[in-house]
């Protein structure tokens, strides 16, 4: 029998690995001036779709609250209240207070956008994003600049 979550998990492993490997001063000049523009290309394309949904809010918080915190129920009321008002609701699209903030959006028929990042073993989008309101980026940073940007 093949187990293919052994192949994935040693890939992955491999992987982090060789991130943390000390590198040559050429691979580390070389690949840093590439990334230059990797970042360059991830704020361009989250500018020039995040400027095509109107004004919104951005509400940042814990990806570990639960739905019975009372927080919770609090975050879900104020983006009701945001997206009554005109405006679209932004999150890192995470749990939480995250999917608190998308469900309000969501539930009153608001602009429920979620912006999450690539990491190996962390979150996926919350169910209440529409799927026209979705990006993922690698960069934690370039994140942040998108979701306070509008």
């Amino acid at each position: 029998m093949i187990d293919n979550n052994s192949n994935n998990n040693d890939s992955t492993d491999n992987r982090i690995s060789d991130s943390f490997r000390p590198k040559t001063w050429d691979e580390s000049i070389t690949k840093d001036s590439w990334m230059v523009f990797k970042v360059m290309a991830e704020l361009v394309n989250g500018y020039e779709s995040m400027v095509k949904l109107g004004p919104c809010v951005s509400i940042f918080g814990s990806a570990r609250l639960k739905e019975d915190d009372p927080y919770y129920q609090m975050t879900v009321d104020i983006a009701k209240k945001i997206t009554e008002l005109g405006f679209g609701v932004i999150t890192g699209g995470g749990p939480g207070i995250m999917e608190a903030g998308n469900r309000g959006a969501f539930e009153s028929n608001g602009k429920s956008i979620g912006l999450n990042i690539e990491l190996p073993f962390e979150q996926h989008f919350n169910p209440y994003i529409s799927k026209d309101y979705n990006m993922t980026f690698d960069y934690f940073f370039v994140r942040k600049v998108t979701r306070c940007a509008f």
